[in-house]
């Protein structure tokens, strides 16, 4: 058993699938579970096959773990014991473990990546009305929407990041109003914002640039609304694009909701599901209970105006008419109802249900000095992902909206987020790295040994075997859609690559050879954390 591009669960795994196959029981791959063994006295790794399968056997579970291992290729395995009701406990040879550290250094940046699927997947995400400030909900979104994106990409998907730009409903009225509105103060005249409008700072500003721009006259318009809906949004949009970019996130497609409605596309679509639309009360409703939902859904108001479930049915069509096979919203958690009523709009059009994929995202409480806040010092207004990045700093910001499952409620500490120390998680991973590079440019005048082969300290080991797994953790991530899982690996490498500089005397000038094997161990973990920290939009700093 040649442990040499493969990981090495994935090897035990095919040595375990082939005593079983000669013991009469053929097993596929997935039906074997080998896992990291929680504690190190019970050895590297550990599989529960023999429970699992004990039935195939018509025998004790611990008598069928003695009939594997008897069947086990031992070249790469030091030690096997057998524990509890039936666990096998796999003991590796040092150099089983330590070959992966010249795979990691010749892969490079690579390492951990999957060839190309061939599977094109949208992954739409913050979205939000071009009528304000990005504010913190919405940043938590970007980030995991885009750490998703990172991950399917590295994991080998096409994958295209789109934000969809509500250009089409009343808030854009209503924006244009209150740029009118403003413009009229901007001009030294009577005004009044409307109720419904947009009171914020930033409306003004925007109403000050559109005057510098294009001058005083602009009530004399035949349609100044239409002109101050334009206007606006496009600088609405444009300062979007501008805090998107500065938290790292660049969008591939914008879609105008203006857009996908044009030519008649509604109607087209209304025509198309008439098989599923009945009237109630002068009201369409569209029969979602024959597929997957609760309740019918409303598509077209007795007053003939479309629901705004109604363009959204459109948009997704469109969507998938453009090629992709997968499609991934990230949305706020009160779209809970949303999930079942838009797969069901799709199966309509002949789709099977997963190929939509809801990721729910929670609400944010920012926190400091130990109580919530919620406005902006500086404006009263919202707290924006501007400032947020400007207070706590974009990889902070970044590291701690992905480091919880999107599922749950966070708790944004901006204090933890600048402070300084191990407590901060972002700055002890980073800091890691930084050690890391330290370290290497200390020793740039002595070879590197990348074979591992005098590595044998349990902190060394320990290093390598969290190295071994990153391919793995990278597929669940992927799978799962599930970025915390990436900054929990990042922490517990971050952990061992702190224990091993502690433990372990990396530079000794007077033992080459081991220092050599180390400083191997060190450019190895220094690609793969920096790998991990770039799937989470996080830097890699070289000196902190």
């Amino acid at each position: 058993m040649k442990c040499s591009k493969m990981e090495i669960r994935d090897l035990l795994k095919q040595n375990i699938q082939t005593a079983l196959k000669e013991l009469g029981v053929d097993l596929s791959l997935d039906d074997i579970v080998v896992e990291n063994s929680k504690d190190p006295t019970h050895g590297d790794y550990a599989s529960n096959v023999a429970l699992k399968y004990s039935r195939n056997f018509q025998k004790p579970p611990r008598d069928v773990a003695n009939l594997i291992v008897s069947k086990l290729d031992m070249s790469s395995i030091d030690k096997v014991e057998i524990a509890g009701p039936g666990f096998i406990n796999f003991y590796m040879k040092s150099d089983s473990l330590t070959n992966i550290i010249s795979r990691i250094i010749k892969d490079g940046d690579d390492f951990g990546r999957s060839p190309k699927k061939g599977i094109k997947v949208n992954v739409e995400f913050v979205s939000a009305n071009p009528t304000g400030d990005l504010h913190v909900g919405h940043a938590r979104g970007a980030a995991i929407g885009d750490a998703i994106s990172r991950i399917l990409s590295f994991d080998g998907y096409d994958v295209t990041r789109e934000y969809y730009i509500n250009d089409a409903g009343n808030q854009i009225d209503h924006l244009g109003e209150s740029l009118i509105e403003r413009y009229k103060e901007c001009l030294g005249l009577p005004f009044e914002l409307p109720e419904d409008g947009y009171h914020g700072v930033d409306v003004k500003i925007i109403a000050q640039k559109i005057r510098e721009k294009y001058g005083d006259n602009l009530l004399e318009k035949d349609n100044p609304l239409e002109f101050f809906k334009l206007i606006g949004q496009e600088l609405e949009l444009e300062k979007i694009r501008e805090d998107l970019k500065t938290f790292n996130i660049v969008f591939d497609v914008f879609s105008s909701e203006k857009a996908i409605r044009a030519n008649g596309a509604i109607e087209k679509e209304i025509e198309f599901l008439k098989d599923h639309i009945y009237e109630d009360g002068g009201a369409k409703v569209l029969r979602t209970t024959d597929f997957l939902d609760d309740k019918d859904r409303v598509i077209v108001k007795s007053n003939g105006e479309y629901t705004y479930f109604m363009p959204d049915i459109v948009y997704h069509v469109n969507k998938l008419s453009r090629g992709f096979d997968q499609l991934i919203d990230v949305l706020g958690a009160d779209h809970h109802g949303y999930i079942n009523r838009m797969k069901s709009a799709l199966m309509m059009h002949g789709y099977k249900s997963d190929v939509l994929e809801i990721e729910l995202i929670q609400m944010v409480r920012m926190m400091k000095d130990g109580e919530e806040f919620k406005l902006s010092k500086r404006t009263g207004n919202g707290y924006t992902l501007r400032e947020l990045c400007e207070d706590a700093g974009v990889d902070a910001a970044r590291y701690f909206f992905v480091m919880r499952a999107a599922s749950g409620h966070l708790d944004f500490d901006l204090d933890l987020a600048v402070k300084q120390s191990s407590d901060n998680p972002v700055y002890y991973a980073q800091y890691a790295h930084a050690r890391l590079c330290s370290v290497l440019k200390t020793a740039s005048d002595i070879k590197i040994d990348e074979s591992g082969s005098l590595l044998k300290e349990h902190a060394e080991l320990e290093l390598v075997k969290k190295l071994s797994t990153f391919e793995d953790i990278v597929k669940v991530a992927s799978k799962e859609r599930a970025p915390y899982k990436i900054t929990n690996y990042i922490h517990e490498l971050a952990e061992k690559v702190h224990a091993f500089y502690t433990e372990c005397r990396v530079i000794d000038r007077d033992n080459l050879e081991v220092t050599s094997a180390r400083l191997g161990l060190c450019l190895a973990s220094k690609i793969v954390l920096r790998n991990a920290l770039s799937l989470v939009g996080v830097s890699a700093p070289e000196k902190m």
